[in-house]
């Protein structure tokens, strides 16, 4: 019986558009969207950047007025005394009258709004607070790109699982048909021993293969659900197959793109690690500048031996009071410029890091180039191999069964077929994975 495997491929896509009720269908785009939104991963890198806009308003409200309230209540449950010379009230001089100067009981209300005028560290703050947001931009970047290769690699291994299960169960099939075909022949004398044991042989390690794919298909089965941010026994359908996948990842022009390195994620990573190196170094700069506040705040206060604060009748004393307070730094003992020194270092040590980062993309965009055209060179010389392995079975088969090959013989050129059957299955699975590589490296997150 001829395995023809493109055939059955293709039988595989027509049953896999037929999913079962309440399943999750996905096609692999629609794994990958579903993926964007779901994943763990992901869903953590948005809201990095959410708090990141968070954080750029608190930096800049801190340069905006600041108005803050207090109320004071006090009662001396001892009062304080003063001592005054006597003689202030017709005393003796030389003696001293006690006197208490305040009321026992006091309460005040203040409301004060404070302004920067001048801050070098506000003004390199609110420079930080856009170059986080942007890192944080650029971070959710990076996972989308991971999370999208990673559902293409997932996606991927499952087809394979469930591609690999349904053709050794073809093969357990076609094995055990002809078993007891040859077992018919053995009883009637016609064929020796040793071609039963050869086929049992082929059949028993076939099933054992048959057996390891099922408990890895299952296994990705839940790396995928995982990857999709869904419940890892969730009952998931794949509505592509490994065929179709492939051959819509034959996309040779994609080796002829020219890469810009710079606008590469990971360039625009390393280039804000060398901005925000650049801002430390103004930072420690800034604190050698002089700082200046303005304050003005106002109040009443209000004073009683009893609690009568509640009174219509209690009498309160407003104050206003205006402000201005400059910080002149003079000397730290050179403790600032020690700081700024290794805050300049860090800056150069960043730049290195910079120019080395493009020459590592550069040489990783020309290695996924050259794994990817290897990958669709491997899949054509696969294809040609599966071909001559099914032909070269059905003929040693057809031998076998006149009595003009050997047992031996057959069984070679069964053991080459499923050889040949996984390496293409493998190598399709190579094209859509070595794509999604290349891919990641150039950023083409929407191709």
């Amino acid at each position: 019986m001829k395995n023809n495997l493109l055939l059955f491929f293709s039988l595989l896509s027509s049953i896999a558009l037929f999913s079962q009720e309440n399943n999750q269908s996905f096609t692999l785009q629609e794994a990958i969207n579903f993926a964007l939104e779901n994943n763990r991963t992901a869903k953590n890198a948005l809201q990095d950047i959410e708090a990141a806009k968070m954080q750029k308003w608190e930096t800049t409200a801190t340069g905006l007025p600041q108005i803050s309230a207090e109320v004071g209540y006090q009662n001396f449950l001892k009062q304080q005394v003063s001592l005054i010379p006597a003689e202030f009230f017709g005393g003796n001089p030389g003696e001293y009258s006690e006197v208490i100067f305040s009321t026992k009981q006091s309460v005040t209300a203040t409301a004060t709004l404070n302004q920067k005028l001048f801050d070098g560290s506000y003004l390199v703050g609110l420079q930080s607070a856009k170059v986080f947001l942007e890192i944080s931009k650029n971070a959710k970047e990076k996972t989308d790109l991971e999370v999208r290769k990673a559902v293409i690699n997932a996606y991927g291994n499952v087809l394979l699982a469930e591609e690999s299960t349904a053709i050794l169960s073809k093969n357990v099939e076609t094995l055990e048909a002809n078993l007891f075909e040859i077992n018919k022949i053995y009883e009637n004398g016609l064929e020796e021993e040793e071609s039963v044991e050869q086929l049992k042989i082929t059949l028993s390690g076939v099933k054992s293969n048959l057996k390891n794919v099922i408990r890895l298909k299952n296994l990705a089965y839940q790396m995928l659900n995982i990857t999709l941010g869904l419940d890892i026994n969730n009952s998931t359908v794949l509505v592509d197959t490994l065929l179709v996948l492939t051959s819509q990842n034959m996309d040779l022009g994609l080796l002829e793109t020219n890469a810009d390195v710079e606008n590469t994620i990971d360039f625009k990573i390393a280039k804000n690690d060398k901005t925000s190196k650049e801002l430390l170094l103004k930072l420690e700069k800034s604190k050698a500048l002089p700082t200046l506040n303005t304050f003005i705040n106002g109040g009443y206060s209000g004073f009683g031996d009893d609690f009568n604060f509640a009174n219509k009748d209690q009498q309160w004393f407003g104050s206003s009071l205006l402000g201005v307070n400059l910080n002149i730094p003079i000397f730290s003992s050179l403790g600032r410029s020690a700081a700024t020194q290794r805050a300049r270092i860090n800056l150069e040590k960043a730049k290195h890091d910079l120019i080395e980062t493009e020459q590592k993309i550069q040489l990783q965009i020309a290695s996924a180039k050259s794994d990817y055209q290897f990958a669709i060179e491997d899949y054509t010389n696969k294809k040609e191999n599966l071909n001559l392995a099914e032909r070269i079975e059905v003929k040693n088969q057809t031998k076998f069964f006149e009595g003009i090959a050997s047992s031996f013989d057959l069984r070679q050129a069964q053991t080459q077929l499923y050889s040949a059957q996984q390496e293409f299955l493998q190598a399709m699975l190579d094209v859509i994975n070595k794509k999604a590589e290349l891919e990641t490296v150039l950023n083409a997150i929407n191709n």
